[in-house]
């Protein structure tokens, strides 16, 4: 394999596929202790992923957006993988789907009473303004 000195090798795989192959100059993407880059030759890392958005910087430039609902990020000296519960690129979103849920998120937090469904319903609205996030920067990029 030939990997160029300003770039790393990205796998993001979910449980249904694997969503992206290549080389990259870099990723973001927010981990569990908040809101990662990662260039190459980064140090070593293992954590968890929150829901939300990864942004991929392509080798050539190109830069593409994609919908993690969480998962796992290990970063490996000129490999990193990404296993996450879901993954979807903007085109394949429901936008229609995403705003729905985007109210009842809302809703829920205005009507609940109990601690657990408001962090429920808090963790439900952020996955869906994440996926609204990536169609909207998709079709930018379009």
């Amino acid at each position: 394999m030939n990997i160029k000195i300003n770039t790393y090798h990205l796998d993001v795989v979910s449980a249904e596929k694997k969503i992206f192959y290549g080389l990259v100059q870099k990723i973001q993407i927010t981990g569990s202790e908040g809101e990662l880059g990662i260039l190459p030759k980064h140090m070593p890392l293992l954590t968890t992923i929150k829901p939300g958005m990864l942004r991929i910087v392509q080798a050539n430039g190109q830069e593409e957006y994609i919908y993690l609902s969480g998962g796992i990020l290990e970063v490996q000296l000129n490999h990193v993988t990404i296993l996450a519960d879901t993954a979807l690129r903007g085109e394949d979103i429901d936008e229609a789907k995403a705003i729905k849920a985007k109210q009842q998120a809302q809703n829920k937090m205005k009507n609940s009473h109990h601690d657990i469904n408001f962090a429920k319903a808090s963790v439900e609205l952020a996955k869906a303004i994440a996926k609204l996030r990536v169609i909207e920067l998709t079709k930018k990029l379009m």
